[in-house]
C-alpha cells in the first residue's frame, strides 16, 4: 500500500526493533537517508554488502553506526532504503518490510507492507519531507548527511530539479550547515590508485560510435564501472556504457547528459527492457542505470548501444555546430 510522508512516519512508529536497510555498495544517499530515519525515528543502519567510498567517508566522519550483513529476522521491519530491486539486497529474504524510493520503477514495493515512492533526485529529499512532516530538527550531522547525499545523487546538481534547490535550501537554513561544508567533505575522499587505473583503462579501451551528431562510448574495465561511465561523460561522450564482469555475471553501468535525456533517452528504461531479455534485473534513473546479467559482454553493450540509436537517430544534439 502506498502512503504519504505522514502516513509512512506514522506506520514506523508501530514498531520497536527497526533496520533501515541499504543496497550493496551503499552509495551517500542510501546511507544518508537510513542514517537519518534512524536518528529521528531510532533504529539500526544496516549494510547488505559494504559502501562506496564517499558513502564510507561519510560513515566514517559522521560517526554513523552501521552493521554489516545484518539478519532481517532480527528486526521488527525493514525499511529497503533506496532500493528499487531484491538483487540489490543479494536476493535475502524479506518477510515484514516497507520501502522508501525513487527510482522509476521499483519492484520492491509489489510485495511491502507499505511504501513511500516519489519521483525525486534522491532519496534524502523524500527522507527530509518526512522529517519536517514530523517537526524533527535537523542537526549538523543529519543535515550534512542528506546535503551530501543529493550532491551525489545528482551528479553535483547535474540532474537536480527546481524542488531539489528548494529542499537543498530548506536544509542548509534550518541547519547552518554550508554547501562548503559539504564540498569539504567529499573532496577529502582519499583517490584510490586501482580506480584511477580503472579509468585510464577504461579511455583507453573506449569504442565510439557516432549517432547523428551524437557520440555513444563504450567501454569495459574490471572495477569501477559506474565511474568509468561518468568519466566517458565528463571527456567528451553524449552516452556511455561502461561493461564490468563479475564471475559468470556482467554489470553494465550507463550514463547519459541531460541533453541526451532531454532528446528521449532513458536510461532507467532501457537496462529494464534489454534486462528481461536474459532474466537479470536493471533500471535507474533516465541519465544513469545500470544492469546486472548472466550473459556476453559485447552482446549486452551492442543492445544498449543500438537501443539509444533508435531514440537518438533523428534528434539533433543542441551542443553540435
Amino acid at each position: 500500500m502506498q502512503v504519504d510522508e505522514v502516513g509512512f512516519y506514522n506506520r514506523l512508529l508501530d514498531y520497536h526493533n527497526i533496520l533501515y536497510l541499504c543496497h550493496r555498495n551503499a552509495d551517500p544517499d542510501a546511507i544518508s537517508s537510513a542514517f537519518a530515519l534512524s536518528e529521528a525515528i531510532g533504529g539500526t543502519v544496516g549494510l547488505v554488502d559494504g559502501s562506496n567510498r564517499v558513502a564510507s567517508l561519510l560513515v566514517d566522519k559522521l560517526e554513523i553506526d552501521v552493521v554489516e550483513s545484518p539478519n532481517p529476522e532480527d528486526y521488527d521491519l525493514v525499511v529497503v532504503v533506496d532500493t528499487s530491486t531484491s538483487a540489490q539486497l543479494n536476493d535475502i529474504k524479506l518477510s515484514n518490510y516497507c520501502v522508501i524510493d525513487h527510482h522509476a520503477t521499483t519492484a520492491l514495493t509489489e510485495n511491502a507492507a507499505f511504501y513511500l515512492h516519489r519521483n525525486a533526485t534522491s532519496v534524502a529529499e523524500i527522507v527530509y519531507d518526512v522529517l519536517n512532516c514530523m517537526g524533527a530538527p535537523i542537526m549538523h550531522r543529519l543535515a550534512l548527511g542528506l546535503m551530501a547525499g543529493i550532491v551525489t545523487d545528482t551528479g553535483h546538481f547535474k540532474h537536480a530539479t527546481s524542488k531539489t534547490f528548494k529542499t537543498f535550501g530548506k536544509i542548509i537554513e534550518s541547519s547552518g550547515v554550508e554547501y562548503a561544508e559539504v564540498l569539504d567533505l567529499m573532496a577529502s575522499t582519499p583517490q584510490d590508485v586501482s580506480m584511477r587505473i580503472a579509468m585510464l583503462k577504461s579511455a583507453s579501451r573506449a569504442s565510439i560510435e557516432r549517432i547523428s551528431d551524437w557520440l555513444v562510448v563504450t567501454s569495459n574495465v574490471s572495477s569501477f564501472g559506474g565511474s568509468a561511465s561518468s568519466m566517458l561523460i565528463n571527456i567528451g561522450g553524449d552516452v556511455a556504457f561502461v561493461g564490468t564482469a563479475r564471475g559468470d555475471s556482467i554489470r553494465v553501468s550507463g550514463r547519459a547528459k541531460r541533453d541526451a535525456v532531454n532528446a528521449g533517452v532513458n536510461l532507467g528504461k532501457i537496462m529494464e527492457e534489454i534486462s528481461g531479455h536474459y532474466e537479470g534485473t536493471g533500471g535507474g534513473h533516465a541519465g544513469a542505470a545500470g544492469i546486472d546479467v548472466v550473459a556476453d559482454m559485447d552482446t549486452v553493450l551492442f543492445e544498449c548501444v543500438e537501443s539509444v540509436r533508435e531514440i537518438l537517430k533523428d534528434k539533433k544534439n543542441p551542443l553540435s555546430l
